[in-house]
């Protein structure tokens, strides 16, 4: 038996056990709603920012319904609580952000999801055409409509950059990195200049590349792992090497807490942003620093990291409904107002054509014409295969490897050995 057979045999028995078990707490409630019932309030599960605050406010006015948004900072602690509801038959929000590789993870049984084409209108010709048809599992079931996609930029401090002698207006900036060494070579200037890495860490630096280069990622086609002969990933590899050599980071693991006070501190100048990335920036970097950030476009052109759509768990007390709250939140005023707020970028047509969106700038970040640098490069996104175990690979062995040869830990030799070795492992069911 291959490995892909194997893989494939022992995720649909880990995930239909998951859906056994969601199934008998189901079977067990003895709360159902009656004919008819509004629900008094439905929950809304989502990590990072998605934008949500605002525009839930007019829903509660519309409707009498309460929304609970529920937010957790980061990804790889969100997914084990969503894990762990479904296995459980609880604790599940009626609504619940699913990123692009944890929905490649459900789609292989989409059991413990509501079918939403039943419950909401026919979007199909509402969104960038790749994105709704990703929100599909291989059966036609539609498991979630389409929320934001991460178009890729740089976010930059125009302070720090200044006391480096560095260019600061962002036409400037972007010319300094046309391709990716220069950027490289940016990144010398501004530590011989000030002794500090200008970039937050080399691992930002390998998602965008690798992203943007597309194709097999950590998973061919047919999900067998392949970190170790992916051309994307290599790229990827070699170019977080390359910085890291050059000393141009400030070696802040990506999310950590040292991470999260370093926007604020001034630890770093520079980081990949992809555009749901502008409220996190703006919330760890606090109103002392608004302005100072700008945005400019990302070495080497457009590239796509990030993004997620809205699903309905099977547990829910009210899938019509809740199904209705996604098909709210994800129309196309209220992504505008999501992006306005928070920076995830629309994926509706109608919201990419709406001069709000098209014409906004961003005042936090030193005003800079968000809608249009985001907007711009929409067109030129590909779509990427993302295998089941993306995630995981990602940031229990690629990430793991590259911060241990920055700290000088590890030969680059042993970093590319421990990397493919827990590939195989983090990439498995």
């Amino acid at each position: 038996m291959s490995l892909t057979t194997r893989r494939t045999r022992t995720a649909i028995a880990a995930l239909a056990a998951i859906t056994a078990l969601g199934s008998l707490a189901a079977c067990g409630k003895d709360d159902e709603p009656a004919a008819g019932e509004k629900p008094a309030k439905l929950v809304v599960d989502t990590f990072g920012e998605f934008g949500y605050d605002e525009v839930v406010k007019q829903y509660e006015k519309d409707t009498g319904i309460k929304v609970e948004l529920r937010k957790t900072a980061q990804l790889n602690e969100y997914r084990p609580k969503l894990v762990r509801a479904l296995a459980t038959g609880k604790g599940a929000a009626d609504v619940v952000a699913l990123e692009e590789g944890i929905l490649n993870e459900f789609k292989v049984n989409p059991a413990n999801w509501v079918d939403l084409r039943p419950l909401v209108a026919d979007h199909s010709k509402d969104y960038l055409p790749w994105k709704y048809e990703l929100g599909k599992a291989p059966n036609g079931q539609l498991m979630g409509l389409p929320t934001d996609v991460g178009s890729l930029a740089v976010c930059y401090r125009r302070d720090l950059f200044e006391a480096a002698k560095l260019p600061t207006e962002r036409d400037q900036v972007a010319a300094l990195w046309p391709d990716w060494p220069a950027f490289v070579e940016t990144g010398k200037k501004y530590r011989a200049a000030t002794g500090k890495g200008m970039l937050d860490s080399v691992t930002t630096a390998a998602s965008a590349v690798m992203f943007q280069k597309g194709g097999d990622l950590f998973y061919d086609k047919d999900d067998n792992v392949v970190a170790d002969t992916s051309a994307s990933v290599k790229a990827a590899w070699d170019m977080a090497i390359t910085m890291a050599d050059a000393k141009i980071s400030a070696a802040t693991a990506t999310w950590s807490p040292e991470w999260s006070a370093g926007f604020k501190q001034g630890t770093f100048a520079a980081t990949f942003c992809p555009s749901w990335m502008l409220g996190i920036v703006a919330d760890n970097s606090g109103p002392e620093n608004k302005g100072k950030w700008d945005v400019a476009p990302v070495p080497g052109g457009a590239g796509n990291w990030g993004g997620s759509w809205l699903a309905v768990p099977e547990q829910s007390r009210y899938p019509k409904e809740a199904a209705k709250l996604a098909e709210y939140l994800t129309n196309a005023q209220n992504q505008v107002a999501a992006f306005k707020l928070k920076g995830p970028l629309p994926t509706n047509l109608e919201a990419l054509k709406n001069p709000e969106f098209t014409g906004y700038t961003n005042e936090y970040f030193n005003g800079a014409p968000t809608g249009k640098i985001f907007g711009d490069s929409v067109a030129k996104i590909q779509p990427l295969h993302l295998g089941p175990k993306h995630q995981g690979v990602k940031e229990n062995a690629f990430e793991p490897a590259l911060r241990a040869y920055e700290a000088g830990q590890i030969t680059r030799e042993k970093a590319w050995e421990q990397f493919t070795k827990d590939a195989k492992t983090q990439g498995a069911f």
